[in-house]
């Protein structure tokens, strides 16, 4: 995997790791005044992580699972 690919996994999947431990905890977001949704996280948890696994399934190739 190429070291940009791998940075670009680990950065979604921080992301998304975040994202899953606001939904958990219910961490609140005040965002110049408003307050931002706990759904929107789900969003950005799912998205996130989608990215990171396709990433990751297209760097490997077809056929190819290593978890190095």
């Amino acid at each position: 995997m190429k070291p940009f690919t791998r940075i670009a996994v680990i950065v979604f999947s921080i992301v998304s790791l975040l994202h899953f431990l606001r939904l958990v905890f219910q961490w609140q977001i005040v965002f110049n005044g408003i307050v931002v949704p706990l759904w929107l996280s789900l969003i950005g948890f799912l998205m996130a992580g989608l990215l990171a696994f396709m990433l990751y399934r297209e760097a490997k190739g077809p056929g190819k699972i290593d978890i190095r």
